[in-house]
């Protein structure tokens, strides 16, 4: 450990790995170190399922009903990946996509005046509104709409569509967290709704991917690219000390030793003292022995409540995932439900809350780069945004998905290629 590396990534979330498997493939010396013993940070999948009542305190352990406790990989933080998304293509551009299997998500829903409706997957479900005819992104279909100016607001009154539809259209497929958006220029939105339609286009079911053995996964996938090139793992790592020197981050001292570094990554909890808080999300896992009522006996499915729905500013997002990815024990399904904490009493408004931290340093001074604590959204569109804007600040040139792609002579950690 005692040496000099390019970067030191502190925290093994899924941001943190994906940057560590750019950094290595770039050619950039790397040493990943956590200090819990597994991958994931934040954002790991638990098992067995011991060790997710342990770590909620529950004392008594889980019942035998439960079935085996290995046969559980339950993900704390809760997503989802779009089919035509930015971490889909990030997983091609790396070839990951080797070490993992994905499942299609069974179906979208959405909330509205207490009942649960399927989101269209299929033209023919779809809404018959000419509205649609601007998602096709050809200006002959904007009739006289300008995507840099007009507002969605204006849009929706442009179209004549009612509060139901505007609910439905900015929340189930823009995946909108709020309504904050209605007084924004539409390009941003009608882009969103591009990415859903055609995220849909490729498998039909639904938008949405979900990999087998939980997200804890992905991490570990992007870690394994990583040691390919060269990057140094250590887990169960204590961080006793960031050093800088002159406001310039200089090393990471660990059990005596110290190792030096250019430019450091980390997750929120590793610099408490240069984040502030954004906000706080509250999530409740709930584990059932049935699938969801109103969902086709789904597998696995989101469902989406529009705050106007139920009167706040901001969406419930529930996710459900079962046996059929290998998360659960036979017949068994798992429901997180998450939102954005809005009053004093969270447990109301869903359930146990955790800390939304956001960076308030760029790090171009410090040359310490801490990525975002993760939404309430069940999708990675913001997560990789943040990866972007982390690579964009530490290279000094924005973020090509070409920089992903990994060497001709490379060797995938197989014997034969």
């Amino acid at each position: 450990m005692d040496e000099e590396y390019d970067v030191i990534v502190l925290g093994t979330g899924l941001t943190e790995c994906i940057l560590s498997g750019i950094m290595s493939v770039n050619g950039k010396k790397v040493l990943h170190m956590d200090r819990n013993p597994y991958y994931g940070g934040e954002s790991s999948s638990i098992t067995p399922l011991e060790e997710l009542y342990k770590r909620f305190q529950l004392l008594e352990g889980p019942p035998e009903s439960m079935g085996r406790g290995r046969d559980w990989n339950v993900d704390l933080i809760p997503k989802f990946l779009m089919a035509n998304g930015q971490l889909v293509k990030m997983l091609l551009y790396t070839e990951v996509t080797r070490y993992l299997d994905f499942k299609v998500v069974e179906g979208s829903f959405v909330y509205k005046g207490g009942k649960i409706y399927k989101v269209p997957s299929t033209e023919t479900e779809a809404l018959a509104s000419n509205l649609m005819g601007m998602f096709e992104n050809d200006p002959k279909t904007f009739e006289g709409v300008d995507p840099q100016t007009t507002s969605m607001r204006d849009v929706y009154r442009k179209f004549d569509l009612g509060q139901d539809v505007i609910d439905f259209t900015g929340h189930a497929l823009a995946l909108y967290r709020t309504d904050d958006y209605l007084d924004q220029p539409c390009l941003e939105t009608v882009n969103r709704i591009k990415l859903y339609s055609e995220s849909l286009a490729r498998y039909g079911k639904s938008p949405y991917l979900y990999p087998l053995y939980g997200l804890g996964e992905l991490p570990q996938g992007f870690a394994r690219l990583s040691a390919i090139y060269g990057g140094t793992y250590m887990l169960n790592k204590p961080v006793d000390d960031i050093i800088m020197e002159n406001g310039k981050v200089v090393g990471v001292k660990s059990e005596g030793e110290v190792a030096r570094c250019k430019q450091l990554i980390c997750d929120p909890s590793y610099i408490p003292d240069r984040v502030r808080k954004a906000g706080q999300v509250i999530r409740i896992i709930c584990i059932l022995s049935h699938p969801i009522k109103n969902t086709n006996d789904a597998n696995s499915c989101q469902i989406i409540i529009p705050q106007n729905q139920v009167n706040r500013k901001s969406d419930i997002y529930v996710c459900m995932i079962s046996y059929a990815h290998n998360v659960a024990a036979q017949g068994k399904y798992i429901a997180i439900a998450s939102t954005t904490v809005e009053t004093t009493d969270p447990e109301k408004e869903v359930e146990p809350a955790l800390e939304l931290l956001e960076p308030i340093d760029d790090g171009c001074e410090s040359q310490v780069f801490c990525s975002c604590s993760y939404d309430a959204t069940t999708h990675f569109e913001t997560t990789c945004n943040d990866i972007k804007d982390i690579y964009k600040r530490m290279a000094g040139t924005a973020f090509d998905f070409e920089n992903m792609k990994r060497k001709q002579n490379d060797v995938f950690g197989e014997a034969e290629q």
